[in-house]
């Protein structure tokens, strides 16, 4: 849980300089755990983790082994939520 809850604050602390223009991100809901999972497929998707291939490798291992392990623990969690994220449904 781990890297999901890093995950998270790090995801509300952005949303929270837009004035809670925002909901903030949650898994108390399935509600709040499918927005986070569908946040993590968007993330991990080719130009949105290599920020249109503009990182150096390094960096894009680091935020896809950060967001795979966020998205193992949210699917370890609550297994449904493999079916929001494309890498992880069947």
């Amino acid at each position: 849980m781990k890297a999901l809850n890093a995950l998270i604050k790090q995801e509300n602390a952005w949303a929270s300089m837009f004035n809670g223009k925002f909901v903030a991100y949650e898994v108390t809901t399935t509600q709040g755990r499918k927005r986070v999972a569908e946040m993590i497929d968007c993330k991990l998707s080719p130009e949105n983790l290599s920020c249109d291939g503009e990182l150096p490798r390094s960096q894009v291992q680091a935020r896809y082994r950060a967001l795979t392990g966020a998205a193992q623990d949210l699917v370890r969690l609550d297994p449904s939520m493999a079916q929001f994220m494309y890498e992880f449904g069947e």
